[in-house]
């Protein structure tokens, strides 16, 4: 678990790269791979940026990623296979690298994906610059299976160093681009970009995600939450939007401040329903804490339920993973 936490940390880095470190973990990596040390390192302030590096780049020689990342790692996890056996490796990876996977792996989805809309000014271009991410080692965003293999040998030390060091890099016979990490990075409890006031991740020269609960958004849509009102979130279009706007807003504010009708009531509670145009209904359980608050009142709580839900007993029950008929509560808590 240590390894873990190390990693999870190591992914999650914000600040100005440690240069010289990276650096040294670089010319590692290459002595590693059997390579002459790369002859020019050249730094950039994001992604971004070091994929307009690349692009201009020349007399860098072939891209050399498969010797320096994709052939050690593959031969030092087969080690670990045959050291380990199918369930040890299992459970080292369950253990270890599978705690960080689904979250770095989407981060730098969302990073790619932000670098082609922003450089792919016309549909031509962008498998061009799809091919070049292809040779970045992702640095920092590699922790996942780097924490597998800490500890277990030095095979992978200079990529490990990098990691820890800084961002992205590209790695070429003659010359090796890299990119600082991020300056920012906000996200939810599960790991997705978030950030109602401002980037969700940013790099120092303005490369920037904009995210709200893992969902992409402009960055002039932002501006407008603080002054939302139950008619500008009905006058969206966008289905995706008008659900960011509802999850800023408050369904149960949305609800009290539209005028909106219940449907159903019985003893479990409420239920509500807003019709959505373009998009499903919102359909929600009113419900009331049977257990006091310390001052004597009873919390109100809202569930979102699924559109199809008809009775109030249907939604709590849905909570619960039952079925309407099979809710019957000896007791609230």
């Amino acid at each position: 678990m240590q390894y873990v936490n190390a990693w999870r940390a190591v992914a999650a880095a914000t600040g100005r790269a440690d240069r010289g470190a990276a650096e040294d973990g670089v010319r590692l990596a290459y002595r590693s791979a059997g390579l002459e040390e790369p002859e020019r390192i050249i730094w950039a302030d994001s992604p971004r940026a070091a994929v307009e590096v690349v692009e201009k780049l020349s007399g860098a020689g072939r891209p050399v990623r498969e010797e320096v990342r994709t052939r050690p790692w593959a031969e030092e996890r087969r080690r670990m296979y045959d050291e380990l056996g199918p369930a040890g490796w299992s459970a080292l990876w369950s253990a270890t690298g599978a705690q960080l996977w689904e979250t770095t792996a989407a981060l730098a989805e969302r990073i790619r994906t932000g670098v082609v809309a922003e450089l792919a000014t016309r549909p031509d271009d962008e498998s061009g610059i799809r091919l070049l991410l292809l040779d970045a080692v992702l640095g920092q965003h590699d922790a996942a299976w780097l924490a597998a293999f800490d500890g277990r040998g030095d095979r992978l030390t200079g990529l490990a160093e990098v990691a820890r060091n800084a961002g992205w890099w590209w790695p070429y016979e003659h010359a090796v681009v890299i990119s600082e990490r991020p300056d920012v990075l906000h996200r939810d409890e599960a790991g997705r970009l978030d950030r109602g006031d401002g980037p969700a991740l940013a790099y120092a020269d303005g490369f920037a995600l904009y995210a709200w609960r893992g969902m992409t958004v402009p960055a002039e849509f932002l501006d407008g939450l603080a002054s939302l009102t139950p008619d500008r979130i009905r006058a969206e279009e966008n289905a995706e939007l008008r659900r960011v706007m509802l999850e800023y807003y408050g369904y149960d504010r949305y609800l009290a401040e539209s005028g909106a009708e219940p449907v159903h009531r019985d003893e479990t509670g409420i239920l509500w329903r807003i019709a959505m145009d373009g998009d499903e209904d919102v359909v929600m359980v009113e419900v009331v804490n049977s257990t006091p608050e310390p001052d004597g009142t009873h919390r109100t709580y809202w569930l979102r339920v699924p559109p199809r839900t008809r009775t109030a007993k249907e939604g709590v029950a849905w909570t619960f993973g039952l079925e309407g008929e099979a809710y019957a509560p000896v007791r609230q808590t």
